[in-house]
């Protein structure tokens, strides 16, 4: 009995293995071209959080909690490339090493051969579009909370290490080191008094508490002085002392969620009631549509990869002019993306380029394909029909 064939001619399992193996063959570097590309947005975004351990005088566990909570927002500039970049390492080394011919000259389509490739460019428009729906506005949020505590932290934000900071209330306050723990060093501070004489403390150490929701400093060994009615100089010391320094500290600031730390249905039906909210409308939604347009860079550059290698001509002297042709067309597309983007955030009609950017990449790549593929076929027909001619009457 004649095995089951598909309708490329082609026994399904036959067509299983096929497909498995050129899956093997493409995620292992486009997971490692993510990977890189990670590493590299880490080292790139912790050299700009730097100076929360520098000047904020934050921990490391802070500091690293900022960094990694920024990852989100970067994956969608990092699994189109990764996937680009994996992709046509993949490629050329088979291509090289003539697995493509053998296939193709098995008879597989170039459709065919490039439907596991396809599938992984929708996996991961898949896993992105999850990332911009719910991952990055959660972890967004975080960090935004994170960074609103920060700045407004006492320490953070008055307390700066060798120098003498003085508030809008009139505190001033000196502290020689600050270690990782929050503990201070050398403690020198002048409180403003209502009857115009101020109060100086020295401490060797001291440290920041809250408690219900106060600012409490407790310093250790230490003295005060205080000029008295009579005009001298009063001086007492002390093993422990604390107050209250949250009047002398105030601040109007608040936590705002800008368009990229909100949710998908926050940024189509915002609050109009508010007046951010309303005169943000259009941004708003701009945004939105950004999230739902991003993921499909990552099929577009999936199949840019793939026409860069399979789109033309075998060469044995290599594809980089093809190759570095398509990567200047998979950067002006990404920029073109930014620029709808950017424009969009002016007009709402703008947004139909947002979706049009990748989806007409897309369009073009699977027609060349299928164009290659019906060359190849008709030059099949006609050498078989030749064949047929030439073959000597029975």
């Amino acid at each position: 009995m004649a095995p089951r064939l598909a309708q490329n001619g082609q026994p399904p399992d036959r067509m299983r293995i096929l497909d498995r193996y050129i899956f093997r063959q493409l995620i292992v570097p486009v997971l490692g071209a993510v990977a890189a590309l990670t590493a590299i947005a880490l080292l790139s975004q912790s050299l700009s959080q730097f100076d929360l351990i520098v000047e904020r005088g934050q921990s490391a566990w802070t500091f690293m909690r900022v960094t990694l909570l920024s990852l989100p927002q970067l994956a969608g500039l990092i699994f189109p490339i990764a996937i680009f970049v994996g992709t046509l390492i993949a490629l050329t080394r088979l291509q090289s090493e003539h697995e493509i011919t053998a296939v193709r000259a098995a008879g597989s389509s170039l459709m065919r051969l490039a439907s596991p490739m396809i599938r992984i460019g929708v996996w991961f428009a898949l896993i992105s579009l999850v990332s911009n729906l719910f991952l990055q506005p959660l972890t967004a949020r975080a960090m935004r909370g994170e960074m609103f505590r920060i700045r407004n932290d006492l320490i953070s934000s008055l307390v700066k290490e060798g120098a003498f900071s003085t508030a809008s209330s009139g505190l001033t306050i000196y502290v020689q080191r600050i270690d990782q723990n929050g503990l201070l060093r050398q403690i020198f501070i002048r409180t403003p008094e209502a009857n115009g004489k101020d109060r100086t403390y020295v401490a060797s150490e001291g440290k920041i508490s809250n408690v219900d929701g106060a600012n409490i400093l407790i310093m250790r060994r230490g003295s005060t002085q205080q000029v008295n009615d009579s005009g001298a100089i009063t001086n007492a010391t002390f093993d422990e002392t604390s107050f209250d320094v949250s009047r002398y500290f105030s601040s109007d600031d608040f936590l705002h969620y800008k368009e990229g730390d909100r949710y998908i249905h926050e940024l189509f039906f915002p609050n109009i009631a508010l007046d951010w909210e309303k005169g943000n409308r259009t941004k708003l939604q701009a945004e939105g549509h950004a999230r739902l347009a991003g993921p499909l860079y990552n099929l577009t550059f999936m199949l840019l990869a793939i026409v860069a290698v399979l789109g033309g001509q075998f060469r044995r002297g290599g594809y980089g002019q093809r190759i570095a042709a398509v990567a200047g067309i998979a950067a002006v597309v990404r920029i073109l993306g930014i620029a709808a983007e950017t424009a969009s955030a002016g007009s709402v009609v703008m947004n139909v380029l947002q979706y049009a950017v990748p989806i007409i990449p897309i369009v073009i790549c699977l027609r060349l394909l299928h164009k290659r593929d019906s060359k190849r076929g008709l030059a099949r027909s006609q050498r078989m029909s030749t064949l047929e001619t030439l073959r000597p009457a029975a």
